[in-house]
């Protein structure tokens, strides 16, 4: 949920960032280093994809990473949560 800042009514990142739980913050730097690994710039549409999964000894390694559109994530994410609904 955004935070907003009460003087400027604007959303306030950093304190979003401040408030997050400690498993958001670990997930969200293992994004990042891997978007920086692949060359990605801020603002890139596109997403880095891990080909094997990070919970199952996969890493941040090149070798396991790839750049791929963002509904292409989205379609590996829905396929993994169907497979972990099933066990």
């Amino acid at each position: 949920m955004p935070i907003t800042n009460k003087k400027t009514g604007k959303r306030d990142y950093v304190a979003e960032r401040l408030s997050e739980k400690p498993a958001r913050k670990v997930a969200r730097n293992n994004r990042n280093k891997a978007r920086r690994k692949m060359g990605l710039a801020n603002g890139d549409p596109r997403e880095v994809d891990h080909k094997k999964e990070i919970s199952k000894g996969g890493s941040n390694s090149k070798s396991n990473l790839k750049v791929v559109t963002r509904k292409a994530n989205a379609n590996k994410e829905v396929a993994r949560k169907k497979r972990e609904a099933k066990k």
